[in-house]
C-alpha cells in the first residue's frame, strides 16, 4: 500500500475505539481478537519495536517484560517474539486485550500496512455480523438429518481422498510410498497483492532466485504492501474492495504447493476446522477435466466426480451461498478460460445446461450461474498472465517457504534433529541450493539428494553437492538406487533413461507438460516400476472410460533428463536443432536447461551417475565446452549485466576454473552496479572472482547486497584493485569482511568506495587496524556515512602508523564538528603519504578557524584539501584560504 493509506489518528478517535471495543461482551471480544491472532501477530513482527514501546508506556507490559521479549527477538526472531508477545496479552483480561488494539489502531497513522487496516477496518464495518460470521465457520449450519447424513458421507470421502500426499515425487519416500499430510505439510506463505503477482510471470523463477526475492520482498521493500493471507482466510472480508470475496485465484510457480494447500484447505474443512459455512465443496482438477469431452453439464461433473450426491444434488444446488466449487491447475487445462462478459456472452445459468468446461467454469466465477456460490482456482503465474482478472475478487500468490518453513521441513524429512541441523547448514553455506528451498517441491529434491550424505554409514557418503547439477545427479542417483528393488541392466536401464530423455525434450520444445499414453508409447516408454520414480501418473475418469497421464515429478526434474540424453546418447543433428531453438528462444524458457547442459560436462559431477549408467558421451562435453568458449563475456559485461550474471550461472555449473580463467582473461573489469543482487547471485560472484588470479574493478554500487552477500564475496575481495560498494547499506558488522580483505598478505586492494552505507563510529577501530598494516590501499571514500568524531578520532590512527599508504580519503558528510580539526591536525602532521583530504559537508563552524588554519599549516603532505558545503562564515572562509595561499602546491577548496 501507499503511503495515503496512512490515517491521522487523533486521542479521540482512540478512545471512541476503545469504548466501541467495550460494547463486545467479554467473550465476543475474545472471539474476535482470536480470529485477528494472525493478523496481529504479522503487523506486530513488521513493528514489533513500536508496538512493545507503545505497551511499555501504556503499562500493559512491565518493562522487565519488555526486555524479556526483545531478548527474545534477538535469539530467535521478530516472528516468535510477536507470536509470545501477542499470546500472552490475549490470555490475559479484556482489559490488557483492549490496550493491544488501542495501540494496533493508533499505529495506523504510521504504518500503511494492509494487514492493519484490514483487521481494523472489518472489525469497525462489520462488528456484530463478523461475529455471527465467526460462530458459522465454526459451527456450520444445522441442516435436517438426511441432508446432514449426505454431508458426512460427502467430507469422509474427501478426508479420504486428502489425507495423503499423493500429488507429485515430494510427497513419497524413497520406497515410493505416499506419506500423511500431516507429517510433511509445513505452512505456506500466502500474500494478496496484484503488483506481486504481475513481477513473478517467469516460471523458473525458482532457480533463477525467486526464493530469496520473495523473502527479501516480505522481510523488507515492499512488506508494508503484501497482505498475508493464513489458510483459513482465503475467503475473508477484504477491506480494499469492501466486501467478502467470492472468487479467489491462488498463483504461484511450479512445485511451490498449490495444490498441496488446496489439499490441506480441503482436509482441515473435512475435519471441521474452517469454513463450515461451506455444507459442501466440491474439487475437482483441471487435467481431469481435459478428459470429460467437448461439452457437458455442471450436475454431470459433480455426479461423476461424487455419484454419491446423485439423490441429494437438487437440493443441494438451491442454496449456492453454502457451496464452494475449487478448480486446481488452470494452467493444465487444455482449453483457455475467458472470464471476460463482452466476449463470451455464452454463459450457461443452469446446473443443467450443457456446455464446455471453461464456459461452465467461467459462469460460476462471474456469477450467472449458481449466483453466491464461492470459487477457489489455483494456477501458475504465466496462465494468469492471460487472463482478464478483474471478474476475480481476490488474487493471491504463495510465495513459497521463508527460512522458518525451511528448517521445519528439513526437521520433518530427516526426522532426526542433529542430521537436519547438518543437512540444513550444508544448504544455507552453498546459497545457491539454500535459495531453491524456497519451493516445496526442490525441499523434497535436495534433501531427498542429501539423505546419503548425512544419513549413510560412516566413511560412505557420497560428496555433498554444490551446484544444482551435482544436486540434481544426486537425487536421480539416489531414486535409482532406493525407488525400487529390481533395476534393469546397466544397458537397458542407459536405454530406458534415453527414451525418458527424450519424452522430455519433446515436452520441452513443445512446452508440453501432461504426457498421455500415445506419448510414453511413441517414445518407447513401457509402465515399468522405477518410472515412477521420476514420473506422476494420474488416472482420470473410472472403469472403461478411464484415461492415464503422466507428468514429471518436478518441470526442473523434465529439464534435467532433457540435458542427460545428450551426453547419454550424443546425435549431433538432435544436439544443433535444440542449441538453434536455444539460441531463438525469449524469456529464458532454456535457462536451466543450459545450466544442467553445462553442469554435466565437468566429469567429477556426471560421476556419480556414470558408475551407474557407464561412460557418458565427450563429445557432448566438447559441445559444451567449445560452445562457452566461443562466448564473449567482456559483451556481457558491457551491454546486459543480467545477462551477463546468467552466463556466470552457466560458468558456475560448469565448474571448470581453467575455463573461468580462459573466457575472462586477466584483471577483467566487472561492472554490476545498480542491478539488485541477492546472496545467490553474490555466491556465483565469488565463484568466478575464485577462478581469477586478479580483478582490475568490481563495481557493486547499489546492488543492495547487504551483509550477506558481501560474506559471500568476501574470501575474493583481496584480489581486486579497484572495489566500490557505495549504497549497499552495509553497516558496521559489514567492516569484518573488508577488513579480512584489507589484511590478506596478497591483496591487491589500491581503491576502496564505501559512501553511503550507513557506517558509524563502531566500526572505525577495526578499519583503522587493518589499514595500519595495509599497504596497497591508495584511496579511500567513506562519504555520507555516520562516522563522527569518535570515528574520525579511531580512523585516524592508522595514518600515524608509516605503513599506511593512503593517499587520497573522502570523509565528506559524516557529521563531524569542530572538534574534528584538531584531531586531524594530530594525527596528519606527521603523515607522508596523503594528498587529497574531502572534508566538505560537515558540521563547521566559525569557532575551528584556529584549529583549521593551524591544520592547513601543518599538514605539509597534502596537495588538496576540500571543505565546502559548510556552516563557515564567509569571512572566516576567507581567513582560511589567506592561510591556505601561504603553502605553495596547495589546491584549498571551500
Amino acid at each position: 500500500m501507499a503511503s495515503k493509506d496512512k490515517v491521522v489518528i487523533t486521542e479521540e478517535d482512540i478512545l471512541a475505539f476503545a469504548e466501541y471495543l467495550r460494547n463486545f461482551k467479554d467473550g465476543d471480544l475474545r472471539r474476535l481478537s482470536v480470529h485477528f491472532r494472525p493478523d496481529m501477530i504479522y503487523v506486530t513482527e513488521n513493528e514489533f519495536s513500536t508496538v512493545l514501546s507503545d505497551l511499555t508506556l501504556e503499562k500493559v507490559i512491565t518493562t522487565q517484560k519488555s526486555q524479556m521479549y526483545l531478548e527474545q527477538e534477538k535469539k530467535q526472531d521478530a516472528t516468535k517474539a510477536a507470536e509470545m508477545l501477542v499470546g500472552d496479552i490475549l490470555t490475559e483480561s479484556q482489559v490488557e486485550g483492549i490496550e493491544l488494539w488501542k495501540t494496533l489502531f493508533a499505529l495506523r497513522s504510521k504504518s500503511s500496512h494492509p494487514n492493519l487496516h484490514g483487521m481494523i477496518e472489518e472489525v469497525l464495518s462489520n462488528g456484530n455480523a463478523l461475529l455471527e460470521e465467526i460462530i458459522l465457520n465454526e459451527s456450520g449450519h444445522t441442516p435436517d438429518p438426511v441432508k446432514k447424513a449426505c454431508q458426512e458421507e460427502h467430507k469422509s470421502l474427501l478426508y479420504e481422498q486428502t489425507k495423503w500426499l499423493k500429488e507429485s515425487g515430494g510427497a513419497k519416500n524413497p520406497e515410493g510410498q505416499s506419506l500423511p499430510l500431516l507429517n510433511r505439510y509445513v505452512e505456506l506463505k500466502v500474500v494478496s497483492d496484484d503488483h506481486f503477482r504481475k513481477q513473478c510471470q517467469c516460471e523458473n523463477e525458482a532457480l533463477a532466485a525467486a526464493g530469496e526475492l520473495n523473502e527479501y520482498r516480505l522481510r523488507h521493500k515492499t512488506q508494508s504492501a503484501l497482505e498475508r493471507i493464513t489458510l483459513n482466510r482465503l475467503f475473508r472480508w477484504c477491506f480494499r474492495s469492501k466486501r467478502k470475496p467470492l472468487s479467489v485465484m491462488v498463483s504461484g510457480v511450479a512445485g511451490v504447493g498449490k495444490t498441496t494447500l488446496v489439499q490441506k484447505f480441503v482436509f482441515d474443512w473435512t475435519k471441521g476446522k474452517h469454513y463450515q459455512k461451506f455444507s459442501f465443496i466440491f474439487y475437482f482438477k483441471f487435467r481431469d477435466l481435459n478428459t470429460v469431452g467437448p461439452r457437458t453439464s455442471l450436475e454431470s461433473l459433480i455426479l461423476k466426480e461424487y455419484p454419491s450426491l446423485r439423490d441429494k444434488l437438487g437440493t443441494i444446488l438451491q442454496k449456492p451461498e453454502d457451496l464452494l466449487f475449487i478448480f486446481d491447475g488452470l494452467d493444465e487445462s487444455n482449453s483457455n478460460l475467458n472470464l471476460s462478459r463482452n466476449r463470451c456472452p455464452n454463459f450457461c445459468t443452469q446446473p443443467g445446461d450443457v456446455k464446455p468446461v471453461d464456459v461452465i467454469v467461467a459462469s460460476l466465477v462471474n456469477q450467472n450461474l449458481l449466483k453466491g456460490c464461492s470459487v477457489l482456482l489455483t494456477s501458475r503465474p504465466s496462465k494468469l498472465a492471460q487472463l482478464e482478472t478483474g471478474v476475480l475478487h481476490r488474487v493471491t500468490s504463495i510465495v513459497g517457504f521463508l527460512s522458518q518453513e525451511r528448517e521445519q521441513y528439513f526437521k520433518n524429512f530427516f526426522g532426526d534433529h542433529a542430521v537436519a541441523q547438518k543437512a540444513l547448514a550444508h544448504v544455507r553455506d552453498s546459497q545457491v541450493l539454500y535459495t531453491l528451498c524456497y519451493n516445496p517441491s526442490y525441499c523434497w529434491i535436495t534433501c531427498t539428494a542429501l539423505q546419503p550424505c548425512f544419513s549413510g554409514k560412516k566413511g560412505q557418503a557420497p560428496p555433498l553437492p554444490k551446484t544444482v547439477t551435482q544436486l540434481f545427479v544426486g537425487y536421480v542417483k539416489h531414486m535409482l538406487d532406493h525407488h525400487t528393488r529390481e533395476l534393469p541392466e546397466r544397458e537397458e536401464l542407459r536405454k530406458m533413461l534415453i527414451k525418458l530423455g527424450e519424452l522430455a525434450g519433446f515436452g520441452l520444445k513443445n512446452h508440453i507438460l501432461v504426457f498421455d499414453q500415445d506419448h510414453l508409447e511413441s517414445f518407447s516408454l513401457k509402465g515399468s516400476p522405477w518410472l515412477t520414480a521420476f514420473l506422476v501418473e494420474s488416472i482420470h475418469g473410472d472403469g472403461l472410460s478411464s484415461q492415464v497421464t503422466y507428468t514429471f515429478v518436478h518441470l526442473t526434474v523434465q529439464e534435467f533428463f532433457a540435458a542427460l540424453v545428450h551426453y547419454l546418447d550424443f546425435k549431433q543433428d538432435n544436439f544443433d536443432d535444440t542449441m538453434r531453438r536455444v539460441d531463438a528462444s525469449e524469456g529464458g524458457e532454456y535457462e536451466i536447461f543450459l545450466r544442467f547442459l553445462s553442469g554435466l560436462s565437468h566429469h567429477m559431477t556426471r560421476a556419480p551417475l556414470e558408475a551407474v549408467l557407464g561412460k557418458f558421451s565427450l563429445d557432448t562435453s566438447k559441445k559444451v565446452i567449445d560452445r562457452l568458449t566461443q562466448t564473449d563475456c567482456s559483451v556481457f559485461l558491457r551491454l546486459d549485466k543480467k545477462e551477463a550474471l546468467n552466463f556466470f550461472n552457466l560458468l558456475f555449473e560448469a565448474h571448470n576454473p581453467p575455463l573461468v580463467h580462459q573466457l575472462m582473461k586477466d584483471a577483467p573489469c566487472l561492472d554490476f552496479s545498480e542491478l539488485f543482487l541477492m546472496p545467490v547471485d553474490c555466491t556465483i560472484l565469488s565463484y568466478i572472482l575464485k577462478c581469477l588470479k586478479t580483478i582490475k574493478v568490481l563495481n557493486l554500487d547499489s546492488c543492495l547486497i547487504q551483509n550477506e552477500g558481501l560474506q559471500k564475496l568476501s574470501p575474493q575481495l583481496h584480489k581486486v584493485g579497484e572495489l566500490s560498494l557505495r549504497n549497499n547499506d552495509l553497516r558496521d558488522p559489514a567492516m569484518k569482511d573488508l577488513v579480512t580483505a584489507l589484511k590478506h598478505p596478497d591483496c591487491q586492494l589500491e581503491t576502496l568506495r564505501l559512501s553511503r552505507n550507513a557506517l558509524t563510529e563502531e566500526c572505525c577501530k577495526d578499519l583503522s587496524l587493518a589499514l595500519s598494516g595495509n599497504q596497497s590501499l591508495l584511496s579511500l571514500d567513506l562519504k555520507k556515512n555516520k562516522l563522527r568524531d569518535k570515528g574520525l578520532s579511531d580512523l585516524l590512527e592508522a595514518f600515524r602508523s608509516p605503513r599506511c599508504k593512503i593517499q587520497t580519503l573522502v570523509i565528506q558528510e559524516n557529521a563531524f564538528t569542530d572538534a574534528s580539526c584538531g584531531i586531524l591536525r594530530a594525527a596528519l602532521s606527521r603523515n607522508t603519504s596523503l594528498k587529497s583530504l574531502n572534508l566538505s559537508g560537515n558540521h563547521f563552524t566559525d569557532d575551528c578557524a584556529d584549529e583549521m588554519c593551524n591544520f592547513i599549516l601543518k599538514c605539509p603532505a597534502l596537495t588538496e584539501i576540500r571543505l565546502s558545503l559548510t556552516d563557515i562564515s564567509p569571512e572566516v572562509e576567507s581567513q582560511l584560504k589567506r592561510q591556505a595561499s601561504k603553502r605553495q602546491g596547495l589546491k584549498f577548496v571551500i
